[in-house]
């Protein structure tokens, strides 16, 4: 219990520090990129919205896969991207993908696609890798997203201590 107090304090402190400031890269704030430090175990590489965006005009094809839930996902998502729930990946839901062709695995702020990025990675898939700062960054960088309709700017905050790291776009929980 002491532990999870510390973490939520930590936690709280990180959003009032720093959330005006952005690193020198104009991308990620200090504060954001500090929290997700103590976050990712880094067991699955990570790509910035940057390069993710380069990547998908290269390959138009890509596999990108959101693994959030499907009320986050409903919310908004990357054009094109597949939905594969985290709270019940199954092996099944990637069976007809080729182990060695790219995919990429986003969350809200990366960590539950980084758990799925290590899943697909023991399922064999090669070349795996995880947006940095998820979601949230992408959308921070007002980058494009979609919904059931067509483009959006809403974006689903996860829960209001974590929305505090949506800096753009509009917070909407469904």
């Amino acid at each position: 219990m002491k532990r999870l107090l510390l973490m939520w304090s930590a936690l709280l402190a990180l959003v009032g520090c720093g959330s005006a400031q952005t690193t020198p890269d104009n991308r990620v704030t200090p504060a954001y990129a500090a929290l997700l430090k103590t976050m990712y175990k880094n067991s699955v590489p990570t790509l910035s919205a940057g390069e993710l965006a380069k990547l998908r005009q290269q390959q138009p094809q890509l596999t990108v896969l959101d693994t959030r839930t499907p009320a986050e996902y409903q919310v908004s998502h990357l054009a094109g991207a597949r939905f594969v729930d985290y709270d019940s990946f199954n092996p099944e839901a990637v069976r007809d993908l080729s182990r060695d062709q790219p995919v990429v695995v986003y969350c809200s702020v990366g960590v539950r696609s980084e758990r799925i990025g290590e899943q697909l990675k023991a399922l064999g898939f090669r070349d795996v890798r995880n947006l940095y700062g998820g979601l949230f960054q992408w959308a921070n960088e007002a980058r494009p997203l979609v919904d059931a309709h067509g483009p959006t700017q809403r974006v689903h905050p996860y829960s209001a201590l974590w929305g505090a790291w949506l800096t753009r776009g509009e917070k909407a929980y469904n």
